[in-house]
């Protein structure tokens, strides 16, 4: 495949890696991975439809100035070629077998890779940007690619933003759980316990928190009159008698009335 733009246009991938392990993390270098639109790359432990986190790309110069071997930063791809201010989210690189991957957001430094450096503040924007896969196909290492800056929109740093630019794309009489929400988001699983917050901070305002169910698809206590919004819009909603408290709990058949978009993040 030619791509017809002027050469700075052009970079090289020089690593390749995926995760694997459901216990433990593992991560493996390979020459090849292919790529899976609607999915991520195949095998990795990361890789699921609606997540915007489905590859994490690092620049060779950045772990090269920060002394650190490739792979260490629990990166899939090492690129090189591209000047630190051109790299950015909203991007789209296009590899030669049609392979394509749009940058969503900075992967944000974190404890689990603190032993590298001297301080978290010192790999600020050099951990990579994450992405997903926009179109399949196989890459490996040496091959070329196109890159595209301002492609797309770029996802929020900020994972508040990112909490309220999904729940706002929520159809009418259609739900979504926590466990989801966490997925759309792009954060760790530990942000469960963060979602109540965002609830509370999110009431006063317009946004559709009614059609958001914890994880085990019942009711949730910061939003009043989540039951007949949701009767309002077409969603059937259920009572379970609790033999705990006798009390009855409201719930919605999850498997009728999920909103599952995989498209989310493909345009």
């Amino acid at each position: 495949m030619k791509f017809l733009t002027p050469p700075n246009e052009y970079a090289s991938l020089n690593h390749t890696s995926f995760h694997q392990g459901k216990t433990r993390f593992c991560n493996v270098e390979l020459k090849t991975l292919n790529l899976k639109v609607g999915h991520g790359i195949e095998g990795d432990i990361n890789a699921y439809p609606i997540s915007p986190r489905q590859v994490l790309i690092v620049r060779s110069e950045d772990i090269l100035d920060l002394s650190i071997k490739p792979g260490e930063l629990r990166e899939n791809i090492v690129i090189e070629g591209r000047e630190f201010d051109n790299f950015i989210p909203g991007s789209l690189l296009t590899f030669e077998s049609g392979a394509a991957i749009r940058l969503t957001f900075h992967c944000e430094p974190c404890k689990r890779i603190a032993h590298l450096v001297e301080s978290l503040k010192s790999i600020q924007s050099k951990r990579g940007i994450l992405g997903v896969v926009i179109k399949s196909g196989k890459i490996q290492v040496g091959s070329n690619f196109q890159f595209q800056a301002n492609k797309f929109p770029a996802l929020s740093e900020n994972p508040y933003e990112r909490f309220l630019d999904f729940i706002i794309k929520i159809p009418s009489g259609k739900v979504v759980t926590y466990k989801q929400i966490i997925k759309a988001m792009g954060v760790d699983n530990s942000y469960l316990r963060v979602i109540p917050t965002y609830l509370k901070k999110t009431s006063v305002t317009n946004y559709p928190l009614y059609r958001i169910l914890d994880s085990k698809g019942y009711l949730i206590n910061y939003v009043s009159q989540q039951k007949n919004k949701l009767e309002t819009e077409g969603a059937q909603v259920l009572s379970e008698a609790s033999l705990v408290s006798n009390l009855n709990k409201s719930f919605v058949n999850i498997k009728d009335y999920l909103w599952e978009d995989e498209t989310l993040y493909l345009k």
